[in-house]
């Protein structure tokens, strides 16, 4: 057997020879994080000779796997969120401000019950990051832009709900749509050839071609559904109830699943078939559907619990307002700074005082910097430990703590790290490596 060579789809291919002009990339030994209007040498990991990681700020982390090193840049803001949550303590609703920053990222994860965040100004315009903490957020809590937090009143019917939970009706989905379907007669009313507006039949062409336009209206209408039998509201609102509009809904089911598996689907109208069921109701045979919006009763939305405490992120804006707030003595000096701040400055002032309100007495934290007249937290050794425990990403590729982070690698291409400290600011945070 040895003298029968190899087949060649058994043999590795051969290696290709290297470009001597190619570029190498090199390894990547350190990160650090963008603060300050620079690189941070304090907020920054090196991989030491030994392969231990070690930190500018919190030293020899010893051996980490399982975390990016681009994460452990990350380390100190994450240390305060962790720190935040330790000092506020028991269950509930959390609320926080500056949701996007990421001290502020981490409390929103790290809080074990409902959380209503707050993205602060300098980044509410970007819809895919709210979608994004929207997500990440433990329900029924949710994520709204500062814009929303400074109507108070809003705000504080958000966190009610979110706190309390709620009890809804379906009654007013029923009320909509009965209002609907006297819209819908009207406008499309079965004197007129198919549903179809106005504008359908009108001629806008040359006359010679006028004739020829009526020929083919009927062939034209017949892809559109018959009009809508006229109805008397009193009639809607005696007889279409919510057993009734339960029918109908099932009957749209059982449409939809029609349309969808190219089946039969026939001549579906939904307004003659409402015109029936007011004339003769209908028992609904249809099996019950866990996932399908039930029409009678009412939905109970269970609450995270009384508000525990909120979290104040420093943003630019917020720190320059309660600066210049707080230098002002007396309260017409106070509402003479907030004239002379910047539009981003005063909305960040009222979106923060707006979630503080909504505390009402709970413990209040800042993190991610200091501001006159609260509490700043200060991350121990615990909540280094539980932020890199957070960190660390499991068999499945998932972990508690996550960020949106961009990368320059300034280790191939130096000028990165001076284009990664122009960038910052944005939606992401930005980590230099090099």
């Amino acid at each position: 057997m040895d003298s029968v060579p190899t087949p060649q789809l058994w043999e590795a291919p051969p290696q290709p020879k290297p470009d001597p002009g190619a570029y190498v990339r090199q390894p990547v030994t350190s990160a650090h994080m963008v603060a300050d209007g620079g690189i941070s040498a304090r907020d920054s990991v090196s991989v030491s000779p030994s392969g231990n990681i070690v930190h500018g700020r919190y030293g020899d982390l010893g051996v980490v796997e399982g975390i990016p090193l681009e994460y452990l840049a990350l380390l100190k803001p994450s240390a305060e969120g962790a720190a935040a949550v330790r000092t506020i303590g028991g269950s509930g609703t959390l609320l926080v401000y500056g949701a996007s920053q990421a001290a502020g990222m981490a409390a929103v994860q790290l809080w074990g019950g409902a959380v209503v965040a707050v993205v602060g100004g300098e980044h509410s315009g970007h819809d895919e990051l709210l979608e994004i903490l929207k997500e990440i957020t433990a329900e029924p809590g949710t994520t709204v832009p500062e814009e929303y937090a400074m109507i108070k009143k809003n705000f504080a019917d958000l966190v009610g709900a979110v706190a309390n939970g709620e009890t809804t009706s379906t009654t007013h989905v029923l009320a909509e749509f009965q209002e609907n379907l006297l819209d819908y007669s009207k406008a499309y009313p079965e004197t007129r050839a198919a549903a179809v507006s106005e504008k359908h039949l009108d001629f806008a062409g040359k006359e010679k071609d006028r004739a020829t336009f009526h020929e083919n209206m009927e062939a034209y209408l017949h892809q559109f559904p018959a009009g809508s039998p006229a109805f008397d509201p009193e009639k809607i609102k005696a007889y279409l109830n919510e057993e009734q509009y339960a029918v109908l809904r099932s009957r749209f089911h059982k449409q939809t699943t029609a349309v969808i598996t190219g089946d039969d689907v026939g001549d579906f109208n939904p307004a003659l078939l409402a015109g029936e069921l007011i004339q003769s109701p209908a028992a609904d045979t249809s099996k019950e559907n866990d996932y399908e919006f039930k029409m009678t009763g009412t939905v109970k939305i269970e609450g995270g619990g009384p508000v525990s405490g909120a979290v104040i992120c420093v943003t630019p804006d917020l720190l320059a307002s309660y600066t210049a707030v707080d230098a002002a003595k007396g309260v017409r000096a106070k509402a003479e700074a907030l004239q002379f701040l910047t539009p981003g400055q005063r909305n960040a002032f009222a979106a923060a005082s707006s979630v503080i309100a909504q505390a009402n007495g709970a413990p209040v934290v800042v993190v991610g910097g200091s501001l006159p007249g609260l509490t700043s937290v200060e991350p121990n050794d615990g909540d280094v430990k539980e932020a890199l425990t957070a960190m660390d990403i499991d068999e499945m590729g998932e972990s508690r703590l996550n960020y949106l982070i961009q990368v320059y690698r300034a280790g191939d291409y130096p000028i990165y790290a001076d284009y990664a400290v122009f960038k910052a600011g944005g939606p992401r945070q930005i980590v230099v490596t090099k």
